[in-house]
């Protein structure tokens, strides 16, 4: 997907631990820079990726990941990574990575990522709330990030499972 159909992007540096003797990033690492990734996704749309499994409205599995590696990711460089949702089913949502080197440009790395919306208590999946659509989809549409306030039952979802975090502390 080109760089610009991006909504959203985010920056690390790659750490000496997750590279190998020569320098390279290690590929178990992606499935970390992923995670990190993904979670700033989140945070960008105001939501705290502990925050809604802990109030019981909503958590998120990894199923599958595609990592498709291009080009070498080197210690202490600096990565961009392009992250969007391309698509939410029922119970299902695709998300997709890009990690970039900027200068020169190169594209390093591309990651397809399939999430299910899981129980915890059950252990089965569960449909992807509507408000939790409404939010990605907005945002996916027009890169606009509504405020929560908008969506009451996901904010409720927020302010409980902040206080439960507050609480664990």
């Amino acid at each position: 997907m080109p760089k610009t159909d991006f909504k959203f992007r985010t920056e690390f540096r790659v750490r000496w631990m997750e590279c190998d003797a020569q320098g390279i990033v290690f590929n178990g690492a992606y499935l970390g820079y992923l995670e990190l990734s993904t979670a700033e996704y989140w945070r960008n749309l105001g939501i705290g990726i502990y925050h809604l499994p802990r109030s019981g409205f909503f958590d998120l599995a990894v199923v599958k990941t595609t990592i498709e590696f291009r080009a070498p990711a080197l210690v202490d460089e600096l990565v961009e990574a392009y992250v969007a949702v391309s698509r939410i089913g029922n119970t299902s949502m695709d998300m997709q990575m890009e990690l970039y080197r900027p200068e020169p440009e190169k594209l390093l790395t591309t990651v397809d990522a399939v999430y299910v919306g899981y129980d915890a208590v059950t252990g089965t999946s569960r449909r992807v709330p509507d408000e939790f659509r409404g939010l990605v989809g907005r945002f996916e549409e027009t890169g606009e990030v509504l405020p929560l306030s908008c969506f009451p039952a996901l904010d409720e979802a927020m302010r409980v499972g902040a206080a439960a975090d507050l609480h664990r502390s």
